[in-house]
């Protein structure tokens, strides 16, 4: 069977770098594409893998196993892949209150945007690596997540529609241990012309 591998750019397009203008630096943007394009290499590295792994039940173990190792590593590496995509696709635009009818989701599902954006920092501060807000097919709703992992966007029948990372080598070279101010500094950054695009039609 082929085997369909996924690409990241090799530079970011333009308006990843307007985030300088709140703190966000060029360093921190460059040093986090490395890691990007590393979930992205070991995606197809698993990819590659999985049509020659040993499928005989017998072999497979929960403990350890050839079955294991590539299923549980390729949801994280994929899982870092999508993530980092949908959190470089939706930054680099000018914040403000969300618009378009994602706009109108958050304000139906939690009153106002200001209720919105306080859950949302705050789920920033609890979090242990993202933020999602995700699209509900089920319920026609947002709703926003944490995922401690990169494998750990939690909802079936979701559209990924936002990605905060708020794992340190985000931040670290330009807000050291200080994650509000990088919370602060990302919101005022957010696109909401790319977080819409992202909405199912």
């Amino acid at each position: 069977m082929a085997v369909k591998l996924v690409t990241v750019p090799e530079a970011h397009a333009a308006k990843v770098y307007s985030t300088e203008r709140v703190g966000i630096s060029k360093a921190t943007h460059d040093a986090h594409l490395a890691l990007w394009q590393g979930y992205a290499r070991k995606t197809n590295e698993i990819r590659t893998k999985l049509p020659e792994m040993d499928i005989d039940p017998a072999t497979a173990n929960q403990i350890y196993s050839e079955m294991r190792a590539l299923k549980v590593n390729y949801a994280f590496a994929y899982g870092g892949y999508i993530n980092h995509n949908v959190y470089f696709e939706t930054i680099g635009g000018e914040g403000g209150p969300a618009t378009g009818a994602v706009g109108d989701l958050i304000n139906d599902a939690y009153g106002n945007f200001d209720h919105w954006l306080n859950d949302w920092k705050a789920t920033g501060m609890a979090g242990r690596g993202w933020v999602f807000l995700g699209y509900d097919h089920d319920e026609e709703r947002v709703h926003t997540y944490i995922g401690d992992s990169q494998d750990t966007f939690p909802a079936w029948n979701h559209t990924l529609l936002l990605a905060m990372d708020v794992y340190e080598h985000a931040y670290f070279l330009d807000f050291k241990t200080a994650r509000l101010k990088y919370i602060e500094a990302y919101v005022q950054v957010i696109d909401w012309d790319a977080v819409n695009a992202r909405l199912p039609k």
